[in-house]
């Protein structure tokens, strides 16, 4: 049974990565779903691969840094569906300058833009249509960053997540009583294109103990799939081989074996 059939879904970022799983998942499920990205080629990817598998799909290309885009490209949504069901809030970026040493203001801009502000344009650009209709679910991609500071994401990166994640609460907090609910969701290490931009970049066998976009894809769906009573604030979720509880217990140990030869 497609437990989506009829609804309609917006998902940013989904050209590649999570924004491609949830997306496919969320059609295969028989929701109409909108690929939205600044590049038109993957979108048109994505919507090929899911129309060849029975789902429907459309794409709106859009840069999702520009409140005005954004306010144009929810205004077609409404325009031509009437509604928005669901939201996959999912776009954002890293660079590879991820220390206070080497990070400049043209990266703060960038870490700033294509993961806080953009989240929040769309946030407030489908409110109006989620209150109207006294129904509608937003999904947020924040980060493990999201809720824990450590060395690898970077510093702008770790503040434009938590941020994230604070602004998805604050959207239940105003917004729970207009029977609108969102979710955020805070992954660990996911072998999405954004690994190739570390320093140096991930090789293929750490990429495969990562999570996967598909385990993502499917939380996506889970999500969605839930009766509008039921609100899920928050997913914290991490590989099974966490690389950062690894390190965590191999430095107690280091300092356990330093302390035994004094």
């Amino acid at each position: 049974m497609q437990r989506l059939k009829g609804k309609i879904a917006w998902v940013t970022g989904a050209g590649t990565g999570i924004g491609e799983a949830g997306a496919v998942g969320l059609a295969a499920e028989g929701a109409h779903v909108i690929l939205s990205g600044r590049r038109a080629e993957p979108l048109e990817t994505v919507a090929k691969r899911i129309k060849e598998a029975g789902g429907s799909a459309e794409t709106l290309p859009v840069d999702l840094s520009k409140s005005s885009a954004v306010e144009k490209a929810v205004a077609a949504i409404e325009a031509k569906h009437k509604r928005l069901d669901i939201l996959v809030n999912n776009a954002g970026v890293n660079i590879p300058d991820r220390s206070w040493q080497r990070i400049s203001a043209e990266g703060i801009d960038t870490l700033i833009a294509g993961n806080l502000s953009s989240a929040a344009y769309v946030a407030r650009a489908v409110l109006p249509m989620m209150r109207a209709q006294k129904d509608g679910l937003m999904i947020h991609t924040a980060s493990w960053a999201g809720r824990y500071v450590g060395p690898v994401p970077g510093p702008l990166y770790i503040a434009s997540k938590h941020a994230v994640v604070a602004m998805s609460h604050s959207i239940n907090l105003e917004e729970c009583q207009h029977g609108v609910r969102s979710s955020v969701v805070c992954p660990g290490e996911v072998a999405t294109p954004i690994m190739m931009q570390r320093d140096p970049p991930e090789p293929p066998e750490a990429l495969a103990r990562m999570l996967q976009p598909e385990d993502l894809g499917n939380l996506i769906v889970y999500l969605a799939q839930q009766p509008a009573h039921v609100c899920i604030n928050e997913v914290v979720i991490s590989p099974s081989h966490n690389r950062g509880y690894i390190g965590q217990m191999r430095a107690r140990q280091q300092l356990a074996d330093a302390a035994r030869k004094k």
